[in-house]
């Protein structure tokens, strides 16, 4: 039988089941005793009330379930563009069929709605604002969608707030907005390698709003002919006019100075090996720190003097117009151990940390002022005068080894470690490393890789110095050795 065949007998079975139907409706009406001329009058008024009453109860039906969806209480709780974002709840599956979320995917967010009906609106909103997302379902077939009104808000990314405008390069003493260094230093003649350098400072938002300075400073600087390794941290104050040149030659005059003094100081280098061969010897003692004294000591007094001759070089400005912190050190690796010797005054942070021991030993105090948020400055002359100036700024500790050597400002000392007991918290120093190690992936910032050989350190370092925490919007700089 051919399609034509296959058709017209398809036709003939429903003419016949038609006529059939028209017999046996036809033989019902006159069991019924209805009149035949009234038949059809009757049919058309029994069809129509039957119609409307079908309606009439499958509308019942569906305004019975979105009374029902109604009743669930769903809300989308307010949320934040760039932040994840997910709501759970559920609906009757059973109920309700072709289900949609309308406008979901305009704002970036993904609907999903699973077999057991379990639903999840989720994502990183992209838009800021109010907004109604419509629930859109099916109750019963041949009836209109149904349509639930959801609103929810999204607030902006902070972020997004906050202008970056750049400094102005015609200022006084202009400094770029950020900066990045990496110090490879090669392997010896026995083929072990050495410990690197990396350092970043990126001016903080504060400042990027209104187009100032970036007023910290970093130097690095490692001596090929004696090994030893020097770097510095400067944190310009915020309320000084000129810090931003006050940090760059605090540092620059203290590593120069010490460059100077270790390129070439036997005497020195044999002071501290006599001195770990006897460390309870109180003489031997007394001669490494004299040395300790020339070196790192009269380095920070010759900053000071430094900053002191700009100052007044200045006709329109004091030596506090250019006040600042300042954090550094000097290490060495001998056959017995590493050799640290260093000087802080203010605030931030600077930190032996080993892992394998499970240690993390502050390399000095951070410095607190008369009043909350202050501190003590580089700058002032009182700092000098203090006849504890030696035993309470300087240290020298000969250790095993380290994993990392850090100095930090307290634009990231103070959202990573949040006050100075915790900077004593060896978990929270190993939760620091994580932390640079891994990045940031809620805000899609990648980690540090502290790695021999990687030049890219400085420029995963800067990035990662853009990390998101509210309220601390100061200049940010670290310094690592590792």
């Amino acid at each position: 039988m051919n399609r034509k065949q296959r058709m017209y007998a398809r036709k003939n079975q429903a003419v016949i089941r038609l006529n059939e139907s028209a017999r046996a409706l036809d033989k019902a009406l006159h069991l019924a005793y209805v009149p035949e001329r009234d038949r059809e009058t009757f049919l058309n008024w029994a069809i129509g009330s039957l119609w409307k009453t079908f309606k009439e109860e499958r509308m019942n039906k569906r305004v019975v379930i979105e009374n029902e969806i109604r009743q669930l209480g769903i809300r989308f709780p307010n949320g934040t563009v760039n932040k994840e974002y997910e709501v759970l709840f559920e609906l009757p599956v059973n109920k309700i069929s072709n289900v949609e979320l309308i406008g979901a995917d305009e704002l970036g967010l993904f609907f999903t709605m699973g077999d057991n009906g379990r639903c999840a609106l989720s994502g990183k909103p992209a838009k800021s604002g109010d907004f109604n997302l419509q629930l859109r379902y099916t109750t019963i077939d041949g009836e209109p969608a149904s349509q639930l009104s959801i609103p929810v808000a999204f607030n902006p990314d902070p972020r997004s707030l906050w202008r970056n405008i750049p400094t102005d390069r015609d200022i006084p003493y202009y400094k770029e907005d950020s900066a990045c260094q990496y110090v490879k230093v090669e392997a010896g003649a026995d083929g072990i390698q050495k410990k690197d350098m990396v350092a970043a400072s990126q001016r903080g938002r504060s400042h990027a709003q209104e187009g100032k300075a970036r007023d910290d400073h970093f130097s690095l600087f490692h001596c090929e002919e004696s090994d030893w390794y020097i770097m510095a941290v400067a944190d310009g104050a915020g309320s000084a006019r000129y810090s931003r040149k006050g940090s760059e030659v605090a540092c620059k005059t203290v590593v120069g100075h010490c460059r100077n003094i270790l390129l070439d100081n036997p005497a020195f280098e044999a002071s501290i090996r006599e001195y770990e061969a006897d460390r309870d010897n109180k003489e031997k003692r007394t001669d490494v720190t004299r040395h300790v004294i020339d070196i790192v000591y009269n380095g920070a007094k010759k900053a000071h003097e430094a900053v002191k001759k700009v100052a007044e070089a200045n006709d329109e400005a004091r030596i506090k117009d250019f006040a600042t912190t300042l954090m550094f050190a000097v290490c060495k690796k001998y056959d017995f151990g590493w050799f640290i010797a260093s000087f802080w005054v203010g605030d931030g942070a600077m930190c032996l940390f080993d892992a394998e021991s499970k240690t993390a030993k502050l390399l000095g105090t951070p410095d607190e002022g008369e009043f909350s948020g202050q501190t003590r400055f580089l700058t002032m002359p009182e700092i000098f005068r203090d006849p504890e100036v030696v035993s309470k700024r300087l240290r020298m500790a000969i250790v095993p080894d380290f994993t990392a050597l850090f100095l930090m400002s307290d634009g990231v000392s103070d959202p990573m470690f949040e006050t100075d007991r915790n900077l004593n918290d060896y978990a929270r120093w190993e939760e620091f490393y994580g932390r640079l190690k891994t990045g940031f992936p809620e805000d899609e910032i990648s980690g540090v890789a502290l790695s021999d050989d990687n030049e890219a350190a400085k420029d995963q370092l800067l990035g990662w110095l853009d990390y998101w925490s509210p309220g601390n919007h100061d200049d940010r700089t670290i310094a690592i050795l590792y």
